[in-house]
């Protein structure tokens, strides 16, 4: 029969309020009476019942996580951070996927009331200031990543940076007529990362004394589809880019396919550069920006377990650093080929255009 509680009351010779306070590290108990109590679990292979544990102190042992399109490769890769710290520490998580503006807003409104998690990390949306109250009215602990609030602890990557060193990466390579598919600044959630990306191109534009083309800058989905049929438009263009800088690496592996299916080589004809350093961009070459996306979520998770034992904890910014990767996509700049021109290649150089594509 296993021991419980009360049997090592007994052979500690404590009430059972010390034991619970040994087992829950609680400061209010001497080293001596610590170290006997903690002698006798070891001796009765005492194992406290986590259902009763909770219910004494209010925890779940749980964190949460509020994340759109959690399926999404970026997403993944973040999750998997958050997952080897909360196994780790032995947290359940509890995935709590966006996908629609209710969605959000349910969340936002019934988890602070129902405390079904002991903390939230909240992933690439900023709740407001009334729902950032209602937070803190709960004494629910949040973590925000990719997303900034002064009243949360947040983790975020210098995006307005990142971009700025593809771009001049780019400039430097030669190019000088670059085109720029940037993820939906005024979809669902309103990602602040489509902004920063975009400051980050004019940066360099600005820099370099190149004039701003607006033609050449389009928005998509933050996905393969999105990017391949911006791409469609960019190449398709009388006078065509000839590099495109992609604001994720779903919507680069989408210009790649645009391109293949166009007969445009990379890198020869037209270098392609990404963001984000997924797992896919190593696979297909893809020049990219990286970002440490797994490190951001077991961060992340590290912080809300510390924040959730220490809630006076005051609020951090921590920013992470971006990483130019160069591989096989990008290369120097050549003089573009107009339509015209191609029309006027023979068969079997055309054909040989279309084989030699990366993809």
């Amino acid at each position: 029969m296993a021991a419980t509680i009360h049997d090592v009351a007994r052979e500690a010779s404590v009430g059972i309020g010390t034991v619970s306070r040994v087992i829950n590290n609680s400061p209010r108990v001497k080293p001596a009476t610590r170290e006997r109590v903690l002698a006798v679990i070891d001796k009765l292979q005492y194992k406290p019942d986590p259902i009763a544990r909770s219910l004494v102190s209010k925890r779940t042992n749980s964190l949460g996580v509020i994340v759109p399109f959690f399926t999404r490769p970026f997403f993944m890769e973040l999750l998997r951070g958050v997952e080897i710290v909360s196994a780790r520490l032995e947290r359940e998580l509890i995935l709590y996927n966006v996908e629609t503006n209710a969605q959000r807003d349910h969340y936002f409104s019934e988890l602070p009331m129902r405390r079904k998690v002991d903390g939230l990390l909240i992933v690439s949306l900023t709740p407001g200031d009334a729902v950032s109250r209602r937070f803190q009215d709960a004494g629910l602990p949040v973590v925000l990543i990719d997303a900034y609030s002064p009243l949360f602890t947040s983790l975020v990557v210098n995006n307005v940076e990142g971009a700025y060193e593809a771009v001049k990466f780019l400039i430097e390579k030669g190019h000088r007529r670059i085109g720029f598919i940037n993820g939906l600044i005024e979809g669902n959630f309103k990602f602040n990362q489509a902004n920063d990306r975009l400051i980050g191109l004019h940066r360099a534009f600005g820099e370099a004394g190149l004039l701003f083309e607006p033609e050449l800058v389009l928005t998509s989905e933050w996905s393969r589809m999105g990017g391949k049929q911006a791409a469609l438009q960019l190449l398709s263009q009388q006078k065509r880019p000839t590099a495109i800088f992609a604001a994720s690496d779903m919507q680069a592996v989408g210009v790649l396919e645009a391109a293949k299916e166009l007969g445009i080589l990379v890198p020869e004809q037209l270098s392609v550069i990404g963001f984000d350093g997924i797992e896919v961009s190593e696979l297909l070459e893809l020049s990219t920006i990286y970002q440490p996306v797994q490190a951001m979520g077991e961060q992340g998770a590290a912080l809300l377990v510390e924040l959730i034992d220490n809630p006076a904890k005051i609020p951090e910014l921590i920013r992470f650093d971006t990483k130019l990767l160069e591989r096989h996509t990008t290369g120097p700049a050549l003089t573009p080929v107009t339509h015209s021109e191609e029309q006027g290649l023979p068969e079997g150089e055309a054909s040989r255009l279309a084989t030699r594509h990366l993809l």
